[in-house]
């Protein structure tokens, strides 16, 4: 993992987010530690997404407090932000360029190299390698999708928030990427994600936070 640290904590305490005159959640609170897994769950507009971009530091919250090894993810700005892996809901990738730029371009913004060949490494375990010179625009949004989540299989981070990571995908790149966030948290990650669809993952391994 690319920490400084091996006992990584996200502390979040008294959450609450307000969208208009609208509380979205309020009083989130929990601890995640290596090896933990979160499973963010509830209706559409329950504020799922608004949640994980808090916990990215992508948003701020109206009440409460995000920590990281006990300083507020804010205070840390950029030496937080390069402990978290986020990919978000929509698949955040430059529509000009091929499956390779993509994945070279985002590990470039994080101060990372990525050669061709892994690169091309990570594509294949998503099985779109036969994509990966094409225009990223001319790709199904499927497709689309395993290219952002490619980058989980390059960038070493030892926290992982994935909205929706499941979307648009079939059973068999499902079944690939369960055993993939498995093995992570076997190693020590944090995982926080959400889902429309029942995860595969154990019980045991897997806690819930349902916002209503």
């Amino acid at each position: 993992m690319n920490s400084e640290t091996t006992n990584n904590i996200l502390s979040v305490s008294g959450l609450q987010c307000v969208r208009g005159e609208r509380v979205l959640f309020k009083d989130i609170s929990f601890n995640l530690v290596r090896g933990n897994l979160l499973y963010v769950e509830g209706a559409n507009g329950s504020g799922k997404t608004t949640l994980l971009r808090t916990l990215c530091g992508l948003s701020l919250p109206d009440a409460g407090s995000v920590r990281w090894n006990d300083s507020e993810i804010k205070s840390l700005a950029e030496d937080y932000s390069s402990q978290v892996l986020c990919i978000g809901h929509l698949a955040g990738i430059k529509e000009d360029l091929t499956p390779i730029e993509n994945l070279q371009f985002v590990a470039s913004l994080v101060g990372s190299n990525v050669t061709r060949d892994e690169a091309m490494a990570a594509l294949t375990k998503l099985n779109i390698a036969r994509c990966a010179d094409l225009p990223t625009r001319v790709l199904s949004q499927g497709q689309k999708r395993r290219v952002a989540l490619a980058r989980l299989w390059l960038q070493t981070c030892p926290l992982w928030v994935l909205d929706e990571p499941f979307t648009a995908l079939d059973s068999a790149a499902i079944d690939t990427l369960t055993t993939h966030i498995a093995d992570f948290i076997s190693k020590g990650g944090i995982a926080i994600f959400t889902s429309h669809q029942e995860p595969a993952f154990s019980a045991n391994n897997m806690r819930r936070l349902r916002l209503d």
